[in-house]
């Protein structure tokens, strides 16, 4: 049975108010952000396309790989749709560490899919990947995106966030909340290995099966791709 986004919320939200809020420790590979991490609102055109090309539908049930946020929960619930959401930056601590190694271990990536993406096939008609993808070496983000084809919908749509610097060796990490259909804002995460170069013919490549993949470059270094099944 899929579990509930509300459900989930509440359950963080009274460990919160508990006190038992549990926050694994990042791994080495992560630089903390300042006790005050930066937060920024930009219009994205990405989700300006996401949300156009999924307008006048209701009634999708959307990935929204964020970490549960009242706002993007608010927001998408008031468009009439379902939310199902995990941290996936976070899921890639837990399931891996700091051992960039552990992301060719065909165990580890098992145990990843299955935490994240154990659903139904032609389940969803929306994902709001972010910007996950930019921290996974190749022989995850293939099996990812293996799973992704099997688990969207036909002519579903997903957003994904990928640094346009393609000489980094770290790139920013960041929390997205929506806003409205045209602006996000990004708070501040630190920054993290990237697990490798991304390009538009790379991308091209990774999304093959995929109906189409548009690119968006953005002024803030990111490129925001959007990847139609």
């Amino acid at each position: 049975m899929l579990p509930t986004l509300r459900s989930i919320f509440q359950r963080d939200k009274a460990q919160a108010n508990a006190g038992v809020w549990q926050t694994p420790a990042p791994s080495s590979g992560l630089r903390k952000p300042p006790p005050h991490a930066a937060q920024m609102r930009r219009q994205s055109r990405g989700i300006e396309q996401f949300f156009s090309d999924i307008s006048g539908v209701v009634g999708l049930s959307v990935l929204d790989f964020a970490g549960a946020s009242q706002e993007n929960i608010d927001f998408l619930t008031n468009l009439g749709h379902k939310v199902y959401t995990q941290d996936l930056v976070r899921s890639l601590d837990d399931a891996f560490g700091s051992d960039p190694g552990e992301q060719m271990n065909p165990g580890r990536i098992d145990y990843f899919l299955r935490t994240n993406f154990d659903y139904p096939a032609d389940t969803f008609g929306g994902a709001l990947l972010w910007d996950a993808f930019q921290f996974m070496g190749p022989a995850l983000v293939n099996a990812t995106v293996d799973r992704l084809y099997e688990i969207m919908q036909p002519k579903s749509y997903m957003l994904a966030f990928f640094t346009s610097n393609e000489k980094a060796i770290e790139v920013p990490s960041y929390h997205f909340r929506l806003i409205d259909n045209k602006t996000i804002q990004l708070s501040d995460r630190g920054l993290r290995p990237s697990g490798q170069v991304f390009n538009n013919r790379s991308l091209e490549k990774l999304f093959s099966k995929f109906e189409s993949v548009k690119f968006f470059l953005t002024r803030d270094s990111l490129r925001e791709v959007i990847i139609r099944r």
